[in-house]
């Protein structure tokens, strides 16, 4: 892969980075990534994505645009409500990198079709709202030995992990969350609140996640889970230790 001379001048503060890099950049062009949830952690994670030179993108969303939507999804704008989330998330990044391949999916994730979009990408982002999506990922993933980087946000408060499941030692969602809660399908922000920068914090180091995953650099979050409390400006990485009785154990 040769840079043209755009490209250098766009990923230029990357590349004087020693631990990116000419080799890293390309890295980064030659990857593949699938957002799930184009909403208040897919916002953040899909623009700075493709800013920063993720070669293919995909964004996965069924909803289309509400009001209530704009204080924390930043992706959008006003002259978007009422249109189909995806397709808008799309066409913003469009014009935030027209040299990068970006693909809509208008639908909801489910055991049907996972396989079908998942498999053409490298890595997935969960930034969905609901426990039936994150343990559908987590168990696809876990399958197909795919790095998968989570996160989740309510009132003021965010998660964010990364499972590698390219390494046995990897726990996934389940030894964290051994249950599928009561209601698996309610939206936390919608009934609970969440206080919209939240979901550009969270949004944002779940998309350095990725880029850490990508070219292997820094520490991994493999095997924690970081917290964060928005309130107390807080930041705490705590254990998350693979359970012997947990799914994960039998799909090794």
């Amino acid at each position: 892969m040769k840079f043209s001379k755009n490209q250098i001048e766009r990923y230029s503060r990357q590349i004087i980075l020693k631990k990116v890099g000419i080799i890293g950049q390309k890295k980064l062009l030659k990857s593949s990534v699938l957002i799930v949830g184009a909403g208040g952690l897919g916002s953040p994670i899909a623009i700075y994505l493709s800013a920063l030179g993720i070669g293919k993108i995909g964004v996965i969303d069924k909803d289309h645009v509400e009001i209530s939507n704009l204080g924390r999804q930043i992706i959008f704008e006003t002259n978007d409500l009422k249109k189909s989330k995806s397709a808008a998330a799309i066409r913003r990044l469009r014009k935030i990198n027209p040299d990068i391949k970006l693909k809509s999916f208008n639908k909801n994730l489910t055991k049907l079709n996972i396989n079908q979009i998942a498999k053409n990408f490298d890595l997935i982002v969960d930034g969905s709202d609901n426990f039936r999506t994150r343990f559908l990922i987590n168990d696809y993933c876990l399958k197909n030995k795919k790095i998968l980087v989570s996160g989740a946000i309510s009132k003021f408060d965010g998660q964010v992990y990364t499972f590698n499941f390219s390494k046995k030692s990897s726990p996934c969602l389940r030894c964290f969350i051994p249950k599928m809660p009561s209601n698996p399908d309610i939206d936390n922000c919608e009934y609970e609140g969440v206080l919209g920068p939240l979901a550009g914090i969270i949004g944002s180091i779940l998309a350095n996640e990725v880029v850490k995953e990508i070219l292997q650099i820094g520490d991994g979050l493999c095997g924690y889970v970081l917290i964060i409390d928005s309130l107390k400006l807080n930041f705490r990485k705590a254990k998350l230790n693979k359970r012997s009785d947990c799914y994960c154990n039998e799909k090794k």
